[in-house]
């Protein structure tokens, strides 16, 4: 822009703001103004009030008559139209264990109550309350059959929209019977075991409207939302989905945990569930198998009140006879490997211990040795530890070993300091020259894996078994109040991503406890060829904070306190089992012993000097050039 066109600009914006200031209104008329508003509110709440006593001037909708509401039903429901109206009544089942509440609408389960187990929730004024687990209770769940009838809107009828009579009731069993305009029954029957399991009838009789195919296949859908019963309700999401089992498979499968998924077995199906991280809701056929299947994870946002969406869609093989029936098992509660292999149909692999060796050692090695100690030690927290103990002691020998090599690398390190000296400016010769001076002295720089190695399984395997074991649900030590969420032991106004908006003591404890140990353990290392690596390796227990802040404070204790058994071992080892005058005496006696070609350090050493030999060429043609 050119002067001019500035000038008028400043101007412009001058002459807005001149406006504005003389045209505002003064204090007086401001008061003047707010004390309208208040009283304009004033009149419009006793409006409001004035409304709700007068008398109400609207009709009050005529109810149809049912016969009419029938025959406008036609068209939706065929043969099925007396039943498309009626009066819900809701019938309770009951045990030890559970409260079934059943639904004359649909005949359905509408919710079951836990009787042994709690959720904590908090209220408005944020007091934790402890009540009974339910399943199944939320109103926008669709379960039930798709029954194909003729002359209907879209040629099925949903068995969630009929209303049904209730025929015979007592306090573990209900049958629930819908009429057919043609005198046909859809008869559904539930009866209540001693446990978590409901025996369930189906049975067609006589319904000439409803069209069975050749197959005999009906389509059962069970559109389920999973309740959130977790207090740590995101890592909850992350162990919840839809498993299934085919009939002529000895595993089962499942649909993904993180991101909406769909799985289409083609084979047919012994059974489906509905899995939460601590409870599922199960469908197993009992006579014979469900005819194919479709299974369905859908993903929810993070703000809604429910955990999960999954959908499941089996084929219910009924047979075209006058009485055409298709039992099966259903199993409503908690995720206990006990209970669900007692059926003997593996429904216990539905808990995520882990696939391959990690969930082997998970099932058959850490599973029983924690109920062995749990059923002698009431504390998860103490037999977590004496869990620890046990295989500190099983793999000491190893650790010894581990020690004892270090303790030589110790007595080496006057030695290998002198090489730091002579080779300052030439790291890889210094290299070859250490290789050679550990392979003199039968020192192995790789003697302390062994137990890392050995390990490394049983970690992994942890790292899947507290946060899937039931065993550690709502069962506090120390400070923790739930060893199969993360602790907490401050809580931060604000939320850190991947960290969260609390503060986990057993996760701040093992990174300390990781950061002494790396320290004490390394102090006897040469590291000069490669300085950086002194301060890398305390950067894995700061990062693996934000991991294991959320984590289940189970795996957390365990892994705090085994440091805590790794640097007793240590310290006490190196005190008063290790004499440093006998170590340097045997290393002098190896040094004086003719030594074998060959082996592993003797082929590191010549790949070592090939490489170096390779440098110098390399170095001696830049100086010719």
């Amino acid at each position: 822009m050119d002067k001019n066109q500035t000038i008028g600009i400043i101007l412009i914006f001058a002459l807005i703001i001149g406006y504005t200031y003389i045209n505002a209104p003064s204090e007086a008329e401001l008061a003047q103004l707010r004390e309208e508003r208040i009283q304009d509110s004033l009149e419009q709440v006793q409006n409001l009030a004035l409304e709700k006593t007068r008398p109400s001037t609207s009709q009050t909708p005529i109810a149809l008559p049912d016969s009419v509401v029938v025959a406008q039903n036609q068209g939706l429901f065929g043969g099925f139209s007396n039943a498309s109206v009626g009066t819900e009544q809701v019938v309770t089942l009951e045990n030890d264990k559970v409260k079934v509440s059943l639904s004359s609408k649909g005949a359905k389960i509408t919710e079951v109550m836990l009787k042994e187990h709690y959720q904590i929730i908090s209220d408005t004024s944020n007091v934790e309350i402890k009540k009974n687990v339910r399943l199944m209770n939320d109103l926008k769940n669709k379960i039930g059959f798709e029954l194909p009838v003729a002359g209907v809107a879209g040629g099925k009828v949903y068995s969630g929209d009929l209303y049904y009579q209730l025929n015979t009731q007592s306090n573990t069993s209900a049958e629930f019977v819908a009429q057919s305009d043609q005198g046909g029954k859809f008869i559904q029957k539930y009866t209540l075991t001693d446990d978590y399991q409901i025996k369930y009838e189906s049975k067609l009789e006589n319904l000439q409207g409803v069209i069975i195919p050749q197959d005999g296949a009906i389509p059962y859908v069970a559109s389920h939302f999973l309740e959130k019963i977790e207090v740590n309700d995101p890592f909850e999401k992350r162990y919840s989905t839809v498993y299934f089992r085919e009939s002529d498979e000895s595993n089962s499968d499942y649909c993904s945990c993180t991101s909406s998924d769909t799985e289409e077995p083609e084979s047919s199906i012994a059974w489906f569930a509905h899995s939460n991280q601590f409870f599922n809701t199960s469908w197993v056929a009992s006579d014979r198998s469900f005819k194919k299947g479709s299974f369905e994870t859908d993903m929810l946002q993070d703000d809604s009140d429910e955990l999960k969406k999954v959908i499941s869609t089996v084929q219910v093989p009924f047979d075209n006879t006058q009485a055409a029936s298709f039992d099966m098992d259903l199993y409503i509660g908690p995720n206990d490997y006990e209970t669900l292999a007692a059926y003997d149909n593996g429904l216990e692999q539905i808990i995520p211990f882990g696939t391959s060796v990690f969930g082997t050692i998970n099932r058959y090695v850490i599973r029983p040795a924690f109920n062995f100690l749990t059923g002698l030690i009431s504390s998860k927290g103490i037999a977590i530890i004496i869990m620890i103990f046990i295989i500190k002691l099983l793999l000491y020998p190893l650790t010894y070993k581990m020690l004892y090599s270090q303790a030589k690398m110790q007595a080496l390190k006057p030695t290998l300091a002198k090489l730091t000296e002579k080779f300052s400016d030439d790291a890889q010769k210094k290299q070859v020259e250490t290789m050679k001076i550990y392979r003199e002295y039968g020192v192995s720089p790789l003697g302390g894996c062994m137990p890392m190695v050995i390990q490394m399984p049983i970690w992994y395997a942890l790292f899947r078994f507290f946060p899937a074991s039931i065993t550690f649900r709502q069962e506090s030590f120390l400070w923790a109040d739930d060893l199969s969420s993360y602790d907490v032991i401050a809580t931060l106004p604000f939320e850190i991503p991947m960290f969260g908006a609390h503060i986990s003591l057993f996760t701040i404890l093992w990174a300390v406890t990781t950061v002494m140990y790396t320290y004490y353990n390394t102090k006897h290392m040469d590291m000069s060829a490669n300085p950086a690596m002194k301060y890398v390796q305390y950067f894995m227990p700061l990062m693996f904070l934000f991991f294991f802040n959320n984590y289940a404070s189970g795996l957390t204790c365990y892994m705090f306190f085994s440091n805590l058994f790794n640097i007793l071992q240590t310290v006490l080892t190196k005190r008063f089992v290790f004499d440093n005058d006998k170590i340097a005496a045997e290393l002098e006696k190896q040094k004086a012993k003719p030594k074998k070609k060959g082996g592993f350090q003797a082929r590191l050493e010549e790949a070592m000097k090939q490489q170096q030999q390779l440098k110098q060429q390399q170095a001696a043609k830049k100086k010719r050039k």
